[in-house]
């Protein structure tokens, strides 16, 4: 060492002794919270968006790509959500049967009446991983047409966007 600094072999020597590690958490350190979306008035797409990124844990200082950090999400009134422009118009469902010829179509609008939960499960769901951490991710969704839900036990908050 001279005139205060260290020779590159001394700095060699100090080095070997640093250990820096990055934060990996396990599955005891994840704690879940729950949270309520109303989807009233919202855009289809912007809440979706906004609902998977808490789905996938991306909203805390934990998050880890392969580990599923998320927090249970409740949507409430499915029925209010919306579509930009003319897509509320133009917008089909398609889904497969497994049978020849059994595709099915069905309009925005006709899915909207009949079963408003499924337009934003979709959503959601298509915005996670496919794969077995997306579908762990997509259990902890809950969409409900009306306002009320049955997890009012778990104590959710309300999530603002």
């Amino acid at each position: 060492m001279r005139g205060g600094r260290l020779s590159v072999a001394d700095e060699f020597k100090l080095r070997e002794f640093r250990v820096m590690s990055t934060y990996v958490p396990s599955a005891g350190d994840i704690s879940r919270k729950w949270f309520v979306v109303d989807a009233s008035g919202k855009t289809l797409g912007r809440l979706a968006t906004q609902v998977a990124s808490v789905l996938a844990g991306k909203h805390t200082a934990k998050y880890t790509p392969y580990i599923d950090t998320g927090d249970h999400v409740i949507v409430i009134n499915a029925k209010g959500v919306k579509l930009t422009g003319m897509k509320a118009d133009t917008k089909m469902y398609r889904r497969y049967t497994g049978y020849p010829g059994g595709l099915r179509e069905e309009e925005f609008k006709k899915l909207l009446e009949r079963r408003p939960e499924k337009i934003l499960e979709e959503a959601i769901v298509g915005m996670l991983p496919h794969s077995k951490l997306g579908r762990a991710m997509a259990k902890k969704l809950k969409v409900y047409k009306d306002d009320k839900h049955p997890h009012e036990a778990q104590k959710p908050e309300p999530l603002k966007f």
